[in-house]
């Protein structure tokens, strides 16, 4: 594939509805990847990006959005078509992809937005229409066949089975940057087709797995990362990063991780939407040298760092948080510290600490705790008197934030003890014992919301954005007056 082509193309097809501005540039622009790439390859883009666009979407509803893409080139960019009758073409098509996505029954990618963009006309509707595009998914749900299932769908089919696997690796991996994507996906594909029509497959598959390690690797934590930075924005994120090295290197100090998260932090503001190649795989690879050169005191950091630089990274963030080790009590900032003009970094710090001393609290459930205290906080420092509000909140907090972590590491720490099935009826046995005037299928319906979330988000790497949702809906229910954290 021509990357320096793909990377032109991109701003041409990745809209499912051509946008006027320009038409008779991008016109030139689509025609010109069109027959640059030839059909097939510009049918593979088209469904690389529009499967990262709209990652919810159905592989049916992705494949009429792509065939109405490939129509629009194939008819309008055909060789010796006269330049005005193909840009005639061109916008009638464009027009045409509009109003057909505006069908109540439109066969397209759904989208809430749509029926919203459609009040509007003409220009105004396609422009609105060309901006949506669905959440990535948080839940990756790709799932390798085995090779005998990969090669009989290949040989059945080589184009369909190519078109669905591109379709289903692009939107479990809406976040990696599109390059790391385009070459993962290019590489899958030239080992489908050599090994699947080799003598002797299995050694095939098994030696072209092996080479292809790193990439799939880089491509699976690029889109973690990228994933994590996209939800949390680049400040939070920083805290985030700063909770999981407290957590897995307890020895480590806030002075120590502070410089590592924000540099982590650039290279994901860098990288994530660079179209510049390699940008992600070398700017991690230089942060990853300073992780181990600032932490590899601790000996489990020192054994993921005499990995290769990808795994070293996904050792670094596999890695079980760490047991608690004996530190000095805690006690909360004073209000002066708290209400400094600018970013928290006294809080921060604090709840720094707080993982520190609780490593086995997931991540997720200490950023959402952090989030509740940083919203009391800011409450009383935008009062008129931030001491006393503080002081008078103070006791409560300090309640309140104990009954949240003993919760939450009760749940957690009995999901990673037990079998799933024990781990239910010990929830159910505490909720009888705890609240006795409940019904029996009241008790069920609690349990099962606790199942659930423990089963998402008790584990390393949960997801961010749904965990942020449901714990409250769980966690820290008794609150009954103010600060009220949950």
């Amino acid at each position: 594939m021509n990357m320096k082509g793909l990377i032109v193309l991109l701003f041409t097809i990745s809209v499912s509805h051509a946008d006027p501005r320009g038409k008779p540039y991008q016109r030139d622009k689509v025609c010109q990847e069109y027959k640059m790439l030839g059909k097939d390859k510009f049918t593979a883009i088209a469904v690389i990006m529009n499967s990262r666009k709209f990652s919810n979407a159905t592989f049916e509803e992705i494949d009429h959005l792509v065939k109405a893409i490939v129509s629009l080139a194939e008819t309008c960019c055909s060789e010796g078509v006269a330049e005005k009758t193909s840009t005639l073409c061109y916008d009638s098509k464009a027009s045409s992809l509009s109003e057909k996505s505006c069908d109540p029954k439109s066969p397209f990618p759904k989208h809430p937005g749509v029926a919203s963009c459609c009040v509007h006309k003409g220009l105004e509707r396609k422009l609105c229409l060309a901006d949506l595009k669905q959440p990535p998914k948080e839940f990756p749900t790709y799932v390798e066949p085995s090779n005998e299932e990969l090669c009989s769908s290949f040989r059945t089919n080589p184009q369909i089975f190519s078109w669905r696997f591109l379709y289903e690796y692009s939107s479990n991996f809406a976040h990696t940057p599109l390059l790391v994507v385009l070459n993962s996906t290019e590489n899958y594909l030239n080992m489908i087709k050599e090994c699947c029509t080799a003598k002797k497959p299995t050694p095939c598959f098994l030696n072209q797995r092996l080479q292809r390690h790193p990439v799939h690797l880089l491509t699976v934590m690029s889109n973690r990362l990228c994933s994590r930075f996209s939800s949390y924005g680049a400040e939070k994120l920083k805290f985030s990063g700063a909770v999981m090295f407290g957590q897995k290197v307890p020895s480590a100090e806030f002075k120590d991780v502070t410089p590592i998260v924000d540099q982590g932090t650039r290279v994901l503001s860098k990288c994530c939407g660079s179209l510049t190649d390699n940008c992600i795989e070398k700017e991690l690879s230089v942060h990853i040298q300073q992780v181990c050169k600032k932490l590899s005191k601790d000996a489990r950091v020192a054994e993921c760092c005499k990995k290769p630089s990808v795994d070293t990274l996904h050792c670094l963030h596999s890695m079980p948080a760490a047991e608690a080790i004996t530190l000095p009590k805690l006690q909360l900032p004073t209000s002066d510290q708290l209400c400094k003009k600018g970013r928290n970094r006294e809080l921060e710090k604090y709840m720094f600490e707080l993982a520190r001393r609780n490593t086995k609290l997931p991540e997720v459930f200490v950023d959402k705790l952090y989030e509740s205290v940083a919203d009391v906080v800011k409450k009383c420092c935008s009062s008129e008197n931030a001491n006393s509000c503080l002081e008078e909140k103070k006791l409560q907090l300090n309640e309140e934030m104990k009954s949240y972590i003993t919760e939450s590491n009760e749940l957690c720490g009995d999901y990673n003890k037990y079998s799933f099935s024990d781990f239910k009826q010990r929830i159910i046995k505490v909720l009888n014992i705890r609240f006795p005037k409940l019904t029996s299928s009241k008790v069920e319906e609690l349990a099962e919301q606790r199942a659930n979330l423990a089963s998402t988000c008790c584990i390393i790497n949960a997801p961010p954005v749904y965990c942020k949702e449901k714990i409250p809906k769980v966690i820290g229910k008794t609150c009954t007056q103010e600060p009220c954290l949950l």
